[in-house]
């Protein structure tokens, strides 16, 4: 192979020797017309279109009648933007041969590139009714790039089609159409036509792939796992089946079994990060956080710079109650991103369960600063302000957080128990008479932030009085 190209180079080399002296008028040499082809070829693969042009143009001088070098001459015009002389150049390709497959593949494009989609349509038609199997394959496959440039996908997932449906086994269509149908959307044509090739090909793994991939496109995961699953009886090491599978269990909460299909597919590839953030997440969900933490670690290691995964380790110390080890792993995302608030929502919840007051109000601010009109982060502040017995501010931040959420009744609730622990108990009473009015279920909140409500006599009486004003 190393000789034969050396010498096709070698060939070259002399062939283009041979042009320059012909191009200058100084040569008596003679260059067939698949030699300038070839000259064509070399200076459009090295961009160098201008040359390429003069050649096609010189080439033709000497075979005017050559349709191959008209279409040739197009292709460059086309590379140069020059469409409608391309347009005219093939025109008369046409009158010389008009079963090419490069003149209709050109034409489409000399169209797009006009904005004359119809016309292009129209074109493509009239090829596909020129040309059969192994030529019409090729010019589908073609013109499915040519509908890419031009960001016409739904023309390229079309062109897919029509190969399968010619050539139901064809491999390269078969790869092809599983990212168009997810691109485009096209579920539900991918499905019909997946289950009429697996009607006459029952033993396509490929077609039984792409069929639960359509599945899980329009949510159908139950169906999908099904498709995987024959996948795999017709060829085990298929590890994107299991990689989908997996994907498809998670989404019905079926972690265990996710768990198995993904484990399956570290056994069959090379380690992938998303694979384990991906098994990591399961044990989460299964309330094993100590394995999930070994998952996100793996995950780690081939992706170090991602600041999510050193957060989800933490939440894991989190939930375990290894508050320090938890701050060290949150820490380390916040170098990234200072500001988020999730990451300080949970640093500042960490220091709160370490008494550590000051650094967790700082962190739990800077969360609703972030998001002002979101509940949660003004709750976490507010509890924090309550444990921390700092009353007043948990009173002045309640009346924010009130205002900013839009005017949540959660944060009566807590401006009432703030006023109680400042020994306020007149105005503690007219706040939560108003929170009751507005959503009685959460005086769970009130509670859960001031448990020693009940030794105050005048609540207890609000309270009896409104249960027996809400039992009629």
């Amino acid at each position: 192979m190393g000789d034969s190209f050396s010498e096709d180079k070698d060939n070259l080399q002399d062939l283009l020797q041979l042009y320059e002296q012909l191009r200058s008028g100084g040569g008596r040499g003679y260059l067939e017309e698949d030699s300038f082809e070839r000259i064509i070829l070399h200076y459009q693969d090295q961009e160098q279109f201008k040359k390429a042009l003069e050649a096609a143009r010189l080439a033709l001088e000497r075979f005017p009648y050559s349709s191959p070098l008209k279409i040739k001459l197009a292709d460059v015009l086309i590379a140069l933007r020059r469409f409608r002389e391309a347009k005219v150049v093939l025109e008369e390709a046409a009158l010389l041969d008009h079963r090419d497959i490069n003149l209709y593949i050109l034409q489409v494009e000399i169209h797009l590139a006009l904005q004359l989609p119809q016309e292009a349509r129209s074109i493509h038609q009239e090829a596909l009714g020129l040309f059969e199997g192994e030529e019409r394959i090729e010019l589908l496959f073609e013109l499915s790039d040519v509908y890419d440039d031009y960001e016409e996908y739904e023309q390229v997932f079309e062109c897919i089609r029509d190969v399968l449906e010619s050539e139901p086994t064809n491999e390269e269509a078969l790869y092809k159409i599983c990212f168009w149908t997810d691109f485009t959307g096209q579920n539900e044509e991918s499905i019909r036509l997946h289950r009429s090739i697996l009607e006459e090909h029952p033993y396509s793994e490929l077609a039984w792939f792409n069929l639960g991939a359509a599945y899980q496109g329009i949510k159908l995961y139950e169906k999908a796992i099904d498709a995987y699953q024959y996948a795999i009886a017709i060829e085990e090491k298929f590890d994107y089946a299991y990689r989908n599978m997996g994907d498809a269990l998670i989404r019905l909460r079926r972690y265990k079994e996710a768990l198995e299909a993904l484990q399956r597919v570290t056994e069959l590839t090379k380690p992938e990060d998303v694979i384990f953030e991906a098994m990591g997440f399961c044990y989460e969900r299964l309330r094993q956080p100590a394995q999930a933490r070994s998952q996100y670690r793996k995950a780690v290691y081939l992706r170090p710079d991602d600041s999510l995964l050193h957060y989800k380790i933490a939440v894991t110390y989190h939930t375990e109650g290894q508050w320090e080890r938890a701050i060290r792993q949150i820490e380390t995302a916040l170098k990234r991103f200072p500001r988020h608030p999730d990451y300080n929502k949970l640093a500042g919840e960490c220091h709160a369960r370490l008494g550590q007051w000051q650094q967790a109000i700082d962190y739990l601010a800077l969360v609703v600063r972030a998001r002002p009109k979101t509940s949660a982060g003004w709750e976490a502040l507010i509890v924090c302000l309550f444990e921390a017995g700092q009353y007043g501010e948990a009173s002045k931040q309640a009346t924010h957080a009130y205002l900013a959420t839009g005017e949540k009744p959660l944060f009566l609730y807590y401006r009432s128990a703030a006023c109680f622990g400042m020994s306020q108990s007149a105005e503690g009473l007219e706040w939560l008479e108003k929170a009751l009015g507005e959503a009685p279920k959460l005086l769970k909140k009130f509670m859960a932030v001031f448990p020693q409500a009940l030794q105050h006599r005048a609540l207890v009486d609000l309270l009896a009085k409104y249960k027996r004003r809400r039992s009629f």
